[in-house]
């Protein structure tokens, strides 16, 4: 295995954590319900083992994405986008939140950037 597979399954495997904790289910539930060992889940998230097609095919069922959603990467042959988030716990949390609190978190940030712009502004005026 050539170093961009490895960094391929960890993207696909992040994404399905991501996913998973999107549809609020523990290891140990998805694995149950994929008659799957929670091993193996826990493999498969850290893009040690690569499911056969009916197994990402199942999983994409049980937590509900596309098949899009994990591969998007390997065929628009980009850069992996969760390849430079450091923070996973973060999304993880954030994809927990209800809509009304995902549009305070938007609001706050947005608030954020203007002060940082305007005093990097400063800085350079």
């Amino acid at each position: 295995m050539n170093n961009q597979e490895k960094v391929l399954r960890k993207n696909i495997g992040k994404k399905i954590k991501l996913a998973r904790a999107k549809a609020e289910y523990t290891q140990e539930e998805l694995a149950e319900k994929l008659s799957l060992s929670t091993r193996y889940i826990s493999q498969l998230e850290r893009g040690i083992a690569f499911g056969s097609a009916s197994t990402i095919i199942n999983v994409c069922k049980a937590l509900n994405i596309s098949s899009d959603f994990l591969f998007s990467d390997l065929i628009n042959n980009e850069t992996p986008i969760l390849e430079n988030i450091t923070d996973n716990k973060f999304l993880e949390n954030y994809l927990k939140l209800n809509d009304y609190n995902k549009n305070i978190i938007a609001v706050f940030t947005n608030e954020l950037l203007k002060i940082q712009n305007r005093k990097q502004d400063q800085k350079d005026a």
